[in-house]
């Protein structure tokens, strides 16, 4: 499905372009937005192929991943990072993942995130399940995900190599039905 574009009352979704990078780079390169994501802050260059790729990965069929900006309504700034990612290894399934600026926090826009890739995962790409994962430390993204709809299902032990160690994760699931109760 391409393009993909979803509005809820605050922000929107849409396809990642060449003009994002600078808007990524806000929220990937930044120690504070990445403190507890599985990876590091990026670099610029890093930031110009992700969105290289993501713009590719729009393309293919069948697509795989959407990766997508978070675009404020009221000042149509890029002010977060959205992915779903069919997972090859279940059916109808997609991990999702998601990050705002540091001074997009606080306002409810991590819960209307989620809710709008939801949405779109399963109104219109008729996903069956969708999971995620956090970091054990980042009780913030748990209210978000446990407000949204998911329900904690477990913890991956030591799961990511970030910040020279290893981490682990706790994962968070969904199905349609549940989605649908939530309407």
């Amino acid at each position: 499905m391409y393009p993909v574009q979803h509005s809820t009352p605050r922000l929107s979704l849409r396809e990642l372009t060449v003009d994002d990078v600078d808007g990524v780079l806000a929220i990937y390169g930044d120690p504070e937005a990445t403190r507890y994501l599985s990876f590091e802050p990026r670099t610029r260059e890093q930031v110009e192929a992700l969105v290289r790729g993501a713009i590719a990965a729009s393309g293919t069929e069948p697509r795989t991943e959407y990766a997508l900006a978070v675009v404020s309504q009221e000042t149509s700034d890029l002010i977060g990072f959205a992915r779903l990612a069919m997972d090859p290894h279940q059916q109808r399934a997609a991990t999702l993942g998601f990050a705002l600026r540091p001074d997009a926090w606080g306002q409810g826009l991590g819960v209307e995130t989620v809710r709008a890739l939801l949405a779109v995962a399963f109104g219109r790409l008729d996903l069956h399940r969708v999971w995620a994962a956090r970091s054990p430390a980042n009780t913030v993204s748990e209210k978000t995900l446990l407000r949204a709809g998911f329900v904690e299902e477990g913890r991956i032990r030591q799961h990511v190599f970030v910040h020279d160690a290893w981490r682990d994760s706790v994962t968070y699931g969904i199905v349609e039905a549940e989605w649908r109760a939530t309407l």
